[in-house]
């Protein structure tokens, strides 16, 4: 009797499904976590929908660049990333995807997103440049800085003061005041994540902040997204924004305390479920900031 046999995937199918798992096309989270202050910050710095040419721009930007990211993440973190558990299974740390492809690819999707902020202005263009910079240098921070999660910050918020050039032209101090505001966000949850794989990481000797922090950790993450709450609520304010906003704020404090409460044991996987459910969080903001404008 004969059996069904699935038939083997073509090299050019089974080369797409090495990219795709090298940008994490099936794991949405990194470049929601992304997404949302970004378009936040554009529907403030427009004072309401944007239009479709910069939700586009920024909503593809955000996808192409994240995707970039994870390629010349991977490469500078091979030699870590065979070490640890949660990654070891990486295309490029397994040698599935050389370091050579992971570049050109990660080169190809940068030149894409900087196509994309051509279509912008000379302001945000020049911007884009500082962007890139800072998402270049983050994966090596690693090796010599005792917080590179902050150095994330800096680079997972720089769509804030882009989208605050491409509406306005210009970057003005609201913009820096919302960039502080998501750098203590992205601490929270990145520390989260890196709690994930401390007892890896403590053996090949990479900093983190969960390694920084140690046991004062969850009470630290606490205090970050306290500021990033209160730092949100104070925009709101000077934005003279409607109670949606605030109540917006108020169901974020609650998922913020959520996942605080998962993360105090300090188990690995439910540190891992609270950093993947982050991203509610920031459509939660979001969604606040965009009902204020549709409701007023």
């Amino acid at each position: 009797m004969s059996q069904n046999v699935a038939p083997h995937k073509s090299p050019f199918a089974h080369k797409l499904s090495l990219y795709l798992d090298l940008i994490r096309w099936d794991r949405p989270a990194g470049w929601l976590l992304l997404l949302w202050p970004t378009l936040s910050a554009l529907w403030m710095a427009a004072g309401g929908f944007p239009g479709w040419h910069l939700l586009a721009v920024f909503v593809l930007g955000t996808i192409v660049m994240r995707s970039a990211g994870c390629c010349v993440n991977d490469v500078a973190d091979k030699d870590f990333d065979k070490h640890v558990k949660r990654t070891a299974v990486r295309p490029v740390t397994r040698g599935a995807v050389s370091s050579k492809e992971a570049l050109i690819l990660g080169a190809v999707l940068a030149l894409v997103a900087f196509a994309m902020v051509l279509t912008t202005n000379r302001n945000t263009v020049l911007w884009s440049f500082v962007a890139l910079a800072i998402a270049l240098i983050y994966p090596f921070t690693k090796r010599f800085f005792s917080m590179p999660q902050a150095v994330l910050g800096v680079a997972f918020s720089f769509g804030i003061p882009m989208a605050y050039s491409a509406a306005q032209g210009a970057v003005p101090v609201a913009a820096w005041m919302l960039l502080l505001a998501n750098l203590f966000w992205v601490l929270a949850y990145d520390t989260t994540y890196a709690m994930v794989d401390r007892d890896d990481d403590l053996k090949i000797g990479i900093q983190t902040s969960a390694i920084t922090m140690g046991r004062f950790d969850v009470l630290i993450i606490s205090l970050c997204y306290l500021f990033y709450i209160s730092f949100m609520a104070v925009s709101g304010v000077l934005y003279a924004y409607s109670a949606i906003y605030f109540l917006a704020l108020a169901v974020a404090a609650v998922l913020a305390l959520w996942f605080i409460a998962l993360i105090r044991e300090r188990k690995r996987e439910d540190c891992f479920k609270a950093f993947r459910l982050n991203h509610w969080l920031g459509f939660t903001v979001f969604a606040g900031v965009a009902l204020n404008f549709v409701l007023k």
